[in-house]
């Protein structure tokens, strides 16, 4: 069990090439992959990227949860996507407050639009090739984690820069509203090999 720092907005190794993973069953992979799962629960993220933990590489993993805080309807068990792509955004988009574990130091969060529902291919943990269909927040989630493989941070896609807020009021007024939980709500979730 590794406990990894995330590694906050400003440092050089969020905008790095991430390389892709050849051989996803490499030791090196294999720890890479504990230590995102480790880090995600110790810090209560709902997804992490490999170079949020300065591990430059094409890997995330997600999982929406309800949790003491977040009252989410839907609990997702936790997601392995190497090598992804998506390959399909709906055009039917939402606008979601997101928040990141790369600006948790600044506590920031802000409305982002992206489209409602995805279709990703990737890897799994095992090496083996899946398609995901989603929407809610296990696509935006996707999504959000997905930029960082290409450099890009969430508050690069703000949709309304004066609706930025500090994590305390977001808790205390977004991110339980139903504004928030309707947006978030998965009603689709297709899984193919």
């Amino acid at each position: 069990m590794a406990i990894r720092t995330t590694i906050q907005i400003g440092d050089p190794r969020l905008k790095a090439k991430n390389k892709k993973i050849i051989n996803s069953s490499a030791p090196e992979i294999k720890k890479i992959i504990q230590d995102l799962k480790d880090t995600m629960e110790k810090n209560g993220l709902i997804g992490l990227s490999a170079p949020q933990i300065g591990e430059n590489y094409k890997i995330f993993i997600t999982q929406p949860r309800k949790t003491e805080a977040r009252k989410l309807l839907f609990n997702d068990k936790i997601r392995i996507y190497i090598n992804p792509k998506i390959i399909k955004f709906s055009s039917q988009t939402n606008i979601i407050y997101e928040g990141c574990g790369s600006v948790m130091d600044a506590n920031l969060f802000g409305p982002v639009k992206r489209a409602k529902e995805i279709t990703i291919e990737a890897q799994g943990e095992n090496g083996v090739k899946f398609r995901l269909r989603c929407d809610g927040i296990l696509a935006r989630v996707i999504q959000h984690e997905y930029d960082h493989l290409a450099g890009i941070e969430f508050t690069e896609k703000i949709y309304d820069y004066k609706k930025l807020m500090s994590r305390e009021f977001y808790i205390k007024n977004v991110r339980n509203s139903k504004t928030q939980l309707t947006a978030s709500k998965v009603t689709t979730l297709e899984l193919t090999d």
